[in-house]
């Protein structure tokens, strides 16, 4: 665990790396039920061209950070020590807000149900208080190994 932090790094839950692993912290983490992580947005290169002279954070990236954040309440619950989470689906994505370098996101999921080889999830993606982006996900449970 991190030494600032009373919760484990992301890059200790997930196997995701850099540059895809897009949730920076966890702030708030009720294992197997929910999770808040915030995500830190600077000039990283998908930027340059989406679009140039207006960058825009990509919503399949933000959805794609919802997910990771989802397998963070998953992976931190210890019925789901060993397992990987997949993202099964997507349902009622919106997207409601720009999101742009220098904004921190903050991605909020809800596990709402589960069993031993799925479950599904609704989360919220948000800027200053401002909803960004929101969906519903489904997910998978497989053998990390596998």
């Amino acid at each position: 665990m991190s030494s600032t932090s009373p919760f484990p790094r992301p890059d200790e839950l997930l196997p995701h790396r850099a540059p895809f692993l897009l949730v920076d912290e966890i702030v708030e983490l009720v294992p197997g039920e929910r999770c808040v992580g915030l995500w830190h947005l600077d000039d990283q290169e998908f930027f340059a061209g989406h679009f140039p002279g207006r960058p825009t954070l990509p919503g399949v990236l933000m959805v794609e950070a919802l997910a990771q954040t989802v397998g963070l309440a998953a992976a931190a619950a210890a019925s789901f020590a060993g397992k990987l989470t997949l993202l099964g689906g997507i349902d009622k994505a919106r997207f409601r807000r720009q999101v742009t370098p220098g904004d921190t996101l903050r991605l909020e999921v809800t596990l709402d149900r589960m069993s031993a080889r799925a479950g599904r999830a609704s989360g919220t993606a948000s800027v200053d208080g401002i909803t960004a982006c929101e969906a519903s996900l489904m997910f998978l449970i497989t053998d990390a190994d596998a």
